[in-house]
């Protein structure tokens, strides 16, 4: 990844070793990032980990992975067991209605607001409407379930470093992070990244969940006397390993949403065989929806992926030169050390292992039917293309059934995870200790 950077000298909280710190990353994903729960569920399952604070010094969120990525700071300290399994709680109870306004009332009027802008802006003057829904109910329930002073204790009790939240600016396009951490965390300003040191609030977390077109922009107050109009975390988040090394973390687990498995069989079946070249040479032009639905992937589904891959070429570069025997000349030009010093990253991934568009397909009947209405009118993609209701299905039947997924994939790989999650003592102890 290019951000494969420290933006501050290695942290050390006094004589001998360095702090370890362990980042977590978690992506956006609309209604997916129930998955994300359920992964975290398993985890703080660890016999070791379950009293304790959760084994994450640094937390880095965008979109859902922001909700989850706050939930966890706020309410780790009373230990990651009970934080994760109240975190699984509130997906497994969720319905569209503490979302979205899905009354006929607010739908309608969303509807004619769309169709006098389209029809009639030019002579009424347009911008009447922002977004398909009402997310007003959003930011009810997280003003009421997340608790997001306990943030600032988290981080004073120790045990939390820095917690990040991105979200996108609609005025200049640039991706804002908002974090909160300890006194002397790093900021750093980088093209079209800008850190402001912040106390996170329900605003930041519904501005990163706010899904663009789908939901309305959120205002947020970055200087006195100014206020600026922000969107989902993931627009331009396109490295989202970045925050949580800058932050001083040297191992990142990172949370996805997209199945690879479905990835592979999608690609497989751009390129047709000999034998069904003539069954899709029939395919239709992709409806609204599905383009819609393509239009979110991009934005959910494809940073992390291509972060960890660039993530693990740097580590082999670093390595290939860690390697090379004394004298012998290095291509770096001489002038004193790095002002960005570049150490290795250690990764980890998790990604669903099935494909949560054929899961949303089967429970799309769940969708209330004003809402189905307003997506049907968009078109009916295949199955297999149905991201847009994976990411708009916030009901209990299937979040439950995402919570399911991540729970097993998560105990599929325990042992590989809690190795990574070793303490630096755990380390150095032998095997028997």
């Amino acid at each position: 990844m290019a951000l494969h950077l420290s933006a501050a000298p290695w942290p050390r909280p006094g004589k001998g070793t360095p702090e370890r710190r362990n980042g977590l990353v978690l992506t956006a994903g609309g209604a997916r990032g129930a998955y994300q729960a359920g992964v975290l569920q398993r985890i703080a399952e660890i016999p070791r980990l379950r009293e304790r604070p959760p084994p994450f010094q640094v937390i880095t969120g965008a979109s859902a992975g922001a909700i989850n990525g706050a939930f966890l700071a706020a309410t780790g300290g009373g230990g990651f067991g009970a934080s994760t399994l109240r975190l699984s709680r509130l997906w497994a109870d969720l319905q569209i209605q503490e979302v979205i306004r899905t009354d006929a009332l607010s739908l309608a009027q969303g509807g004619l607001q769309w169709l006098r802008d389209f029809s009639l802006g030019w002579l009424l003057g347009a911008g009447t409407v922002q977004a398909l829904f009402d997310a007003s109910p959003l930011h009810e329930m997280i003003a009421r379930r997340l608790p997001t002073d306990a943030i600032g204790t988290s981080i004073r009790d120790g045990w939390l470093y820095a917690l990040a939240i991105s979200a996108t600016s609609y005025h200049s396009g640039r991706s804002f992070i908002f974090i909160q951490g300890r006194p002397g965390h790093p900021l750093w300003q980088r093209g079209r990244r800008v850190t402001v040191a912040t106390e996170i609030t329900a605003d930041h977390i519904c501005a990163s969940a706010a899904i663009p077109v789908v939901f309305p922009p959120v205002r947020i107050p970055t200087a006195p006397g100014s206020e600026i109009y922000f969107g989902d975390g993931a627009l331009r988040q396109v490295t989202p390993f970045s925050p949580a090394i800058r932050l001083g973390s040297d191992r990142v687990l990172g949370i996805g949403i997209r199945s690879q498995q479905a990835a592979a069989q999608l690609l497989a079946d751009e390129i047709p065989s000999a034998d069904d070249t003539a069954e899709r040479a029939q395919v239709q032009p992709p409806p609204v929806s599905q383009i819609a639905g393509v239009f979110l992937n991009a934005l959910f589904l494809d940073h992390l992926d291509t972060d960890v891959d660039h993530l693990h070429r740097m580590n082999e570069l670093l390595r290939h030169y860690e390697a090379r025997p004394v004298g012998v000349s290095s291509d770096v030009p001489s002038g004193g050390a790095l002002a960005e010093p570049m150490r290795i990253i250690e990764p980890l991934v998790l990604n669903p292992s099935e494909d949560l568009a054929l899961v949303a397909k089967s429970l799309e009947h769940r969708m209330p039917w004003a809402v189905r209405g307003m997506l049907d009118g968009l078109g009916v993609p295949n199955a297999q293309c149905a991201d847009l209701t994976s990411y708009l299905l916030f009901d209990s039947a299937y979040t439950r059934v995402l919570l399911d997924i991540g729970y097993r994939d998560a105990a599929a790989r325990i042992d590989e995870i809690e190795l990574f999650l070793r303490t630096r003592d755990e380390e150095v102890l032998p095997a028997s200790a």
